[in-house]
């Protein structure tokens, strides 16, 4: 990557926003070797990824204020894995998946201790459905709920797929744009969650 990055003509201009939409689509190539590849396939698009970490920590170590490189990145993953996995590098007991989640959210809670909302670090950039997805459970937290619609009651997951998709071309043949529909939904949401944490006897 040092060696890309220092005598390729076109490497050594990218910065890191212009490198995010092939991050994104390199992260989408393995989710489809994932759902639908062969090994060979996940395999290669896993490379691919990681050569997007690299990239970045290439371009990261020759910043001039804050430099850090791979090695760095590594370091502070390591530092981070050990401390969310008391039970695995510790004394700490976790003998069931639940139990297990819980030393994790606490080791999380502790090194984003700044953090004031539960919203804080959910990234908008996510697809709409994953982040419908986050921000439901995030909201629950303060007792924020999702509204209920009488379309939103499938059987299995199978159904829920077939609702979400008989939602979207109904959207589609009333000119609507379903992305933009549920983001625009998605931020009343965050709206309903700030004002739920400002309420006076809020945790």
């Amino acid at each position: 990557m040092r060696a890309v990055r220092e005598r390729c003509a076109w490497t050594k201009t990218i910065d890191h926003a212009a490198l995010v939409p092939y991050l994104v689509e390199e992260s989408a190539e393995v989710i489809d070797a994932v759902e639908s590849g062969t090994r060979a396939d996940l395999r290669e698009e896993l490379g691919d990824l990681l050569w997007q970490v690299l990239f970045h920590a290439e371009i990261a170590s020759g910043d001039p204020v804050d430099p850090f490189d791979i090695d760095d990145v590594a370091r502070g993953l390591t530092e981070k894995m050990v401390r969310r996995h008391p039970h695995v590098f510790a004394g700490a007991v976790a003998s069931t998946p639940e139990e297990v989640l819980v030393h994790w959210n606490a080791a999380k809670a502790a090194e984003k201790s700044e953090r004031t909302s539960v919203l804080d670090g959910v990234s908008d950039h996510m697809p709409a459905l994953a982040l419908a997805q986050k921000l439901v459970g995030k909201a629950a937290q303060v007792g924020v709920h999702a509204p209920t619609h009488r379309l939103a009651d499938p059987a299995t997951e199978a159904e829920l797929g077939d609702a979400l998709l008989a939602l979207v071309q109904q959207g589609r043949d009333r000119g609507w744009d379903a992305e933009r529909a549920l983001r625009e939904r998605l931020r009343s949401l965050r709206a309903d969650v700030t004002a739920a944490e400002a309420a006076p006897g809020a945790p």
